[in-house]
């Protein structure tokens, strides 16, 4: 794995927690010689962690269209850089450019790339692992509500092993590292109606 794509917040959150686990993700990337991809910018989680990762020596890689230049204060010290024209650009190359995902705590931009890259799974469109980094249990709603849709049979259960859930960034790492894909067999959707 030469590369995990990280999507995180803008902002830092109202807890110290949540900017000390970005730079012990920074740290655990560049430990295992992982380069970093993201949005490309300087400020929230996202800056954090890029700014770890280049401070410890190691390779940070931004994409952001044209038009988030000023909100989100693109980083002026990446290794590369990559202008898109659109979200849509910006969430494909970032996929490409990676091997695995890793979502930090964020708003509705992170839940979007997050379940965009789960589905994306789900499909067969890749099979690179995704990681959530569980800092404070934020992710526990997200994933009863996700044991929620199985139980209601929007979902299959072998889904859950898509997004691997972890507190500590090293040990999210080294379980991405030992990721089997999911097996989806022959069909991802139920298309037989049951009764």
């Amino acid at each position: 794995m030469k590369r995990i794509c990280i999507f995180s917040g803008s902002n830092p959150g109202n807890h110290s927690d949540y900017e000390l686990s970005a730079n012990e993700l920074g740290d655990a990337l560049v430990a295992h010689g992982i380069d970093l991809v993201y949005g490309g910018a300087s400020v929230g989680l996202m800056g954090r962690v890029a700014d770890k990762v280049l401070s410890a020596g190691g390779q940070a890689i931004g994409v952001m269209p044209t038009g988030l230049f000023r909100r989100e204060l693109a980083h002026t010290s990446l290794t590369e850089f990559h202008e898109v024209g659109t979200m849509h650009e910006r969430k494909a190359l970032m996929a490409q450019l990676s091997d695995a995902f890793i979502s930090l705590p964020g708003g509705l931009g992170t839940y979007e790339e997050l379940f965009e890259a789960a589905c994306w799974s789900q499909i067969g469109i890749h099979a690179k692992p995704i990681g959530l980094l569980n800092v404070r249990g934020f992710f526990d709603p997200l994933v009863e509500m996700l044991r929620h849709t199985v139980r209601e049979g929007f979902m299959k259960e072998e889904n859950m092993k898509l997004l691997v859930v972890e507190p500590d960034p090293v040990r999210l790492i080294e379980r991405l590292l030992q990721y089997a894909p999911v097996d989806q067999g022959q069909k991802w959707v139920e298309l037989t109606p049951k009764g």
